[in-house]
């Protein structure tokens, strides 16, 4: 039977924390088999992930995945996590999902497929587990003790993780937040992230994709159409399977729950594409990996004019790996072009220190209708020939992206065409 489940989740970015919704499709199946999941993770085929397999599976890439928590001891994800790598300051609770999204999240990226779960993207990679601070779930000891999305993603710039995966979403830019992205960029780091489940018209800018250095992530259907409820705007970098995805709705982790939306499961796939991708050029930086998934994306249109809703166009990890002549470009230059000044009219790029998106610092061992957005977005989506494959190319989304609200210093940010100008262009367009 359907159903549609009505979540309320607090999640605290900086300093402040408020509550909002997040409203998931749902179907219960009290015994998915192997077959059943496999065949909603409808992404797999078109992107040609057994072929992908032949060349990477994610081998010696860890992915710092920035949550609600990841839970170990699912069949799909035994092995698969590095809990005792989690740095001990923000430790608390990284292996206790008080929600199942951040399972879901893990297991769309290394999952291993075991006694039917979900087979993530790059099964050979491996997960390094934060716990961001969440209400509803947790007590005030808890709250206190678990550590901000900002502390996580300080902490992550730390260790040998290569990829930083955030599938929430905030409506507030945080100074402080956005130096800490910069300082994981300037320790090699590739950052993705959701950009967000409000609505293309919505008016509203998620972080932190909307971040300098970060690949935001939109969705897109089995039809390549630009998901409805997907954010626009020109933070979106790339689009990635949103739709009718398999995953966990509940902590129990006794069942999966299906028709799940958002923009969340497109950046595990687009964090799994990357992690496949760096697994067989493990020398390459943050910068080349990130230049290769957008070299290669499907598009109709010219790549140095991306789109506010599918930016850049569907991943497709696979023309990389297949190609032994692709030529990554120049190691330490953002192919992203994010824009964060404005002089007059003109829109000046700001000039990243030295050393971002070096190598990383320790290496690493090796809910919803199908959207279509303007006829002219849906066929970029869709793309040529490749493009009937883009879609799937773009990996999977399991769960709608979780909501950070951040109370007044939201309505300040989210108010103002001129701040938006100033505070969230990425690129000249």
């Amino acid at each position: 039977m359907k159903s549609a489940t009505r979540r309320g989740l607090r999640v605290r970015v900086g300093g402040a924390v408020a509550s909002t919704l997040v409203v998931v499709g749902v179907s219960f199946a009290p015994g998915a088999t192997a077959a059943d999941v496999r065949s909603e993770q409808w992404y797999l085929g078109p992107m040609q992930a057994e072929k992908m397999w032949k060349t990477s599976t994610g081998e010696g890439i860890k992915v710092a995945l920035i949550d609600t928590g990841v839970n170990p001891d699912t069949p799909s994800l035994k092995g698969q996590v590095l809990a005792d790598e989690v740095p001990k300051q923000v430790a608390f609770g990284a292996t206790e999902d008080y929600d199942g999204h951040g399972t879901t999240m893990a297991e769309l990226i290394v999952g291993t497929g075991a006694r039917g779960g979900i087979l993530g993207l790059a099964p050979d990679a491996t997960i390094v587990p934060y716990r961001i601070v969440t209400g509803n779930s947790l007590d005030a000891d808890e709250e206190k003790r678990a550590p901000t999305a900002m502390e996580a993603v300080k902490a992550a710039a730390d260790s040998d993780a290569r990829i930083i995966s955030m599938s929430f979403t905030s409506p507030a830019y945080e100074p402080d937040f956005e130096q800490a992205v910069k300082y994981a960029a300037s320790k090699g780091k590739l950052l993705v992230s959701g950009v967000g489940n409000e609505g293309r018209d919505s008016g509203y800018v998620g972080y932190p994709a909307a971040y300098p250095y970060v690949i935001g992530v939109s969705s897109i259907d089995k039809k390549s159409h630009v998901s409805d409820f997907a954010q626009s705007g020109n933070y979106v970098d790339l689009v990635a399977p949103g739709e009718n995805m398999p995953g966990y709705c509940k902590p129990t982790f006794d069942r999966y729950c299906h028709d799940m939306t958002g923009t969340s499961s497109a950046t595990a796939i687009t964090s799994a594409a990357a992690a496949l991708i760096w697994s067989a050029h493990p020398d390459w930086t943050a910068n080349q990996v990130t230049r290769a998934l957008i070299d290669t994306a499907g598009r109709k249109w010219p790549k140095d004019k991306p789109t506010a809703t599918a930016g850049y166009g569907t991943i497709r990890p696979r023309s990389v790996l297949a190609d032994p002549d692709y030529d990554a470009g120049e190691p330490y230059s953002d192919p992203l072009g994010k824009w964060n000044k404005q002089e007059g009219e003109k829109l000046v790029t700001e000039i990243p220190p030295a050393s971002a998106s070096a190598k990383p610092s320790a290496g690493a061992t090796a809910p919803s209708q199908g959207a279509a957005g303007s006829s002219k977005d849906k066929q970029a989506a869709a793309g040529s020939d490749d493009a009937k494959t883009a879609a799937a190319d773009a990996s999977s989304d399991s769960g709608s992206t979780l909501w950070i609200a951040l109370g007044a210093a939201a309505a300040v940010v989210v108010v103002g065409g001129g701040v938006f100008a100033v505070l969230r262009a990425r690129r000249a367009n």
